[in-house]
C-alpha cells in the first residue's frame, strides 16, 4: 500500500515538474524569443502593418479596408474599397468592423446576391460617370460589386481604381493624368511575378491622393 502511494506521488511530482518545466518554455520563453525575433526581423508587421500619414500619426493597418463616408454615403472625392457586406446586408460586418468577417456563403443563382450585385454596379455606373466620361456596365470588374472572402480586404484591382480615376480627378479639382498616375503609382504586381493578381491599396492610394491636393 506504501509502495502504492509513493509510486503515485512520485509520478504526481514528475508531471507536476513537466507542467512547470513546459508551462515556463513554451508560455513565456518561446513567446517572447518569438516576438522579439518579430520585433527585430519584421517590426512593422510584428506591430499589425500600420500604415501613418505625413505626420508620423497612424491611420489604419494595410491589411484591413477602410470605408471614406459623408455622412452614410460613399465620399465621393476619395477611391471607395470593395463592398464590405460579406456577410450580407444587415450585418454586423458592412464597413469593415472587425467583431465579425466572412463571405456570403451564396450561390451564383441566389437571388440575394444577384440582386446585391446589380444595385453595386447600378451605382457604380452612377457614381463614376461624370462630364466626358461614361463607365459602362461592361466595364466595372467583379471587385466594384463583391466582397471579398473574409469581406476585410484593403485592395481594389487596378481596373476598379481605373474606373474612379475620372470622378477623384474632378471632386479634387485636378488633371485625370495626375490621379492615373497616383494609381500607377501604387499598383502593386503580382508576388514573385505569378502569386495573385496586381492589386492597390485604397488606403494607401488616399494618403497619396490627399498629399497631391495638399500641395495643389
Amino acid at each position: 500500500m506504501n509502495n502504492s502511494v509513493g509510486n503515485t506521488g512520485r509520478v504526481l511530482w514528475a508531471g507536476l515538474r513537466a507542467l512547470l518545466v513546459l508551462t515556463v518554455i513554451c508560455g513565456v520563453l518561446y513567446p517572447l524569443a518569438v516576438t522579439g525575433i518579430a520585433q527585430v526581423a519584421f517590426p512593422g508587421k510584428a506591430n499589425g502593418s500600420e500604415i501613418k500619414d505625413g505626420s508620423g500619426k497612424v491611420v489604419g493597418s494595410e491589411l484591413v479596408g477602410q470605408t471614406y463616408l459623408a455622412g452614410d454615403k460613399p465620399d465621393r472625392k476619395w477611391f471607395q474599397p470593395r463592398p464590405s457586406n460579406g456577410l450580407g446586408a444587415n450585418s454586423v460586418n458592412t464597413r469593415y468592423k472587425l467583431i465579425l468577417s466572412g463571405a456570403t456563403n451564396r450561390s451564383g443563382d441566389n437571388e440575394d446576391l444577384i440582386a446585391w450585385v446589380k444595385d453595386a454596379k447600378a451605382a457604380v455606373v452612377k457614381d463614376n460617370s461624370v462630364k466626358g466620361y461614361t463607365v459602362e456596365p461592361s466595364d466595372v470588374p467583379a471587385d466594384a460589386v463583391t466582397s471579398s472572402g473574409s469581406g476585410l480586404d484593403p485592395h481594389i484591382s487596378p481596373e476598379y481604381a481605373k474606373i474612379q480615376i475620372h470622378r477623384v480627378a474632378e471632386r479634387n479639382h485636378l488633371t485625370v493624368a495626375q490621379v492615373d498616375k497616383l494609381v500607377a503609382d501604387h499598383t502593386d504586381d503580382r508576388i514573385l511575378g505569378f502569386i495573385g493578381e496586381p492589386r492597390v491599396n485604397v488606403l494607401r492610394l488616399n494618403l497619396a491622393l490627399r498629399a497631391l491636393t495638399e500641395r495643389q
